[in-house]
């Protein structure tokens, strides 16, 4: 599994090298990458660090949010409209989008911004999944401005780094690594809030549901 892994963040480090190497188009490359990432479920934290790297704070994070939100949205028309087994059948392992699938109906765009904004929801998979609940997609993509404070600092975070060959070392930048532990730290408290809102939002429905 580690070997994998890193086989996975080499991958991803060259590929991030080819969008360098692209100069102007630069930009384009590393939409489309993230794009295929997205699609393929691959992590895309490397990607979004790497982009802090290639362009900085400002730019890194305005093409993060626009591939993240273009190959989300792709997924999601896949999921919606191909994949519905598919999806049904990975997300079976996920006990807490039965409580997302409930919640969406009626407060779509509110469910989808505060999943965006907890890291620790499955990014790739809840693209294909919301595809299959009954959120609409102009929800989906507004409520995708959830991910804003999340690429933010992971984009300040691989601008810190400052070089594509130490994204992932443990030793890249002290303060980059302080930063990587106060996101996680974060994130497992806003995942927290955001499943006991979510959940307390289903059984209302469910409840109200019942009793029609």
């Amino acid at each position: 599994m580690a070997r994998s892994v890193m086989i996975l963040q080499d991958f991803l480090r060259e590929a991030l090298g080819w969008v360098a190497s692209l100069g102007s188009g630069g930009p384009i490359g590393f939409i489309l990458i993230y794009n295929i990432a997205t699609v393929l479920l691959i992590p895309g934290s490397i990607l979004t660090l790497g982009s802090g790297v290639l362009f900085g704070l400002g730019w890194g994070t305005v093409y993060v949010i626009i591939a993240a939100t273009l190959g989300a949205t792709i997924a999601f028309w896949i999921g919606r409209n191909f994949a519905r087994d598919w999806v049904t059948e990975k997300i079976s392992g996920y006990p807490k989008f039965a409580a997302i699938d409930r919640a969406v109906a009626n407060q779509g765009f509110k469910i989808v911004l505060l999943t965006r904004l907890s890291p620790l929801f499955p990014f790739n998979l809840l693209n294909y999944a919301f595809g299959i609940t009954q959120v609409s997609l102009k929800d989906y993509v507004m409520g995708s401005v959830g991910m804003l404070p999340g690429t933010i600092l992971y984009v300040y975070i691989g601008s810190l780094i400052g070089n594509l060959a130490l994204i992932g070392a443990k030793s890249a930048n002290p303060e980059a690594e302080k930063l990587q532990w106060i996101a996680k730290i974060i994130g497992f408290i806003i995942t927290i809030a955001v499943t006991f809102y979510i959940t307390r939002v289903a059984k209302k429905a469910l409840d109200e549901s019942i009793t029609e």
